[in-house]
């Protein structure tokens, strides 16, 4: 009876050990995956610098120190367990939201080397929600990285003492996306997929900045402010047919700004509303919806959007700042993007008439 009290002693301390074991290893493992998971969640780029002859697990003390990893043996580990290779010398652009798989793999000369150039093309005409989509889909930055960096008033502020053409307007909280209309539309290079939204932004601001310069006498003689004429550029941009008519079609806007009519603009109750051109036809209610964009409200007449509806190129940046001098109140385009102006709603109603009769009428 005693010896099978015991056998039943150690069969119950075994048990109990092994118990203790798989909760060891189980609490080791929560830990280990706890220790690769991201720092922070928001967007918090880091500059980091692998020297010559570094490698990965040389550099762990430098991740942990500028808080880039949560735990300097779980990223040991993984890096013993998945052997990544090809860590080259050079200065990355590394966040604290990427946890160390991505880290990894940016630091990883096959999948992001520091020597992986990025083109960005950003197309004339696009808003700030196309323009975030464009990044988030060529970059490791998310949609929202944008938006949270242009409600950062202390960024916003900053960016006002810098760059020379900016001024509060960019800080009024009634505009949908701040510095809409300021990013200059071209093709840019960057290091790699992990430039950062600031970089980004500056990058573009800097060639909007340097696109200007040659008309800043014009700018400082007007009676518009460049915000005014940049927002207009920016309607221009989405309603001109084509670059030889931009110039006389800001010269109709201007002229109903003059005499106090509202412009009537349906990119801009588009905008207004949020929705795409091409996404679909906007609602009646939309279309009588009263806010600081819609100018097709009678309470908008002499007035401008608040601010810019997409980022405008050279071509309606121009013709906002030199618009052509004449008497007309209306355009309208046909389907070869032939623009024609008329001084009266009369005129505009018959050449409206003509074209859909000649079947030259646009429809979307």
């Amino acid at each position: 009876m005693a010896k099978r009290r015991v056998k039943s002693s150690v069969k119950k301390a075994l048990f109990g050990f092994l118990v203790f074991v798989i909760f060891g290893i189980v609490i080791l493992f929560f830990l280990y995956q706890l220790g690769l998971k991201p720092v922070a969640k928001t967007s918090n780029p880091i500059e980091f610098k692998v020297a010559n002859g570094e490698t990965y697990l040389t550099i762990a003390k430098k991740l942990k120190k500028q808080e880039l990893i949560n735990s300097e043996l779980a990223y040991k580990i993984y890096v013993k367990i998945h052997k990544p290779t090809n860590i080259k010398a050079g200065t990355f652009s590394l966040n604290k939201n990427m946890g160390v798989k991505n880290l990894i793999d940016a630091l990883n000369g096959e999948n992001h080397s520091s020597d992986q150039v990025v083109k960005i093309t950003f197309p004339e005409g696009k808003n700030m929600r196309q323009i975030a989509k464009i990044i988030a889909n060529k970059t490791n930055n998310t949609e929202e990285d944008l938006f949270s960096l242009l409600k950062d008033q202390t960024y916003l502020k900053e960016l006002v003492n810098k760059y020379w053409f900016l001024d509060e307007s960019i800080l009024n909280t009634k505009i949908y996306y701040s510095l809409e209309g300021y990013l200059f539309p071209d093709t840019y290079e960057f290091q790699n997929t992990n430039v950062t939204t600031k970089e980004i932004v500056e990058t573009m601001l800097t060639h909007m900045g340097k696109k200007l310069e040659a008309y800043q006498s014009d700018i400082k003689s007007s009676s518009y402010s460049l915000h005014q004429m940049i927002t207009l550029a920016s309607i221009v941009e989405l309603e001109a047919s084509n670059s030889n008519e931009r110039a006389g079609v800001a010269g109709v806007f201007y002229n109903r700004l003059t005499a106090g009519w509202p412009l009537g603009s349906d990119v801009t109750t588009y905008y207004a509303s949020k929705v795409d051109l091409s996404e679909r036809d906007l609602y009646q209610s939309e279309l009588n919806d009263y806010n600081d964009y819609n100018t097709r409200s009678s309470k908008m007449a002499g007035k401008l959007p608040i601010g810019p509806i997409c980022n405008p190129g050279l071509d309606s940046l121009i013709a906002a700042i030199e618009p052509t001098s004449h008497k007309y109140y209306y355009f309208v385009a046909d389907k070869n993007k032939q623009t024609y102006f008329s001084k009266t709603d009369a005129e505009h109603v018959k050449t409206v008439e003509k074209l859909k009769k000649d079947g030259l009428w646009y429809e979307y």
